[in-house]
């Protein structure tokens, strides 16, 4: 389980080092300055993630308090 563990993280490492080098895409959005609209993009799909998750979590919680 271990040995799986430490492989896995090395390989997470490994593509993390990778994706440190210059993106030309990311580039030219910067230069354009569309990379602001996929920031905002992004921002707003995660904070509707969250927003999702932490009713989900209220939810529940009455369905445990309920059961109780």
């Amino acid at each position: 389980m271990k040995a799986n563990l430490f492989s896995l993280i090395f390989v997470l490492v490994s593509f993390i080092a990778n994706a440190q080098t210059e993106v030309e895409m990311a580039d030219q959005f910067r230069a354009d300055g569309k990379i602001y609209v996929v920031i905002a993009i992004v921002s707003i799909i995660l904070a509707g993630l969250f927003i999702y998750l932490f009713r989900l979590d209220r939810k529940i919680t009455d369905l445990e308090k309920r059961i109780k």
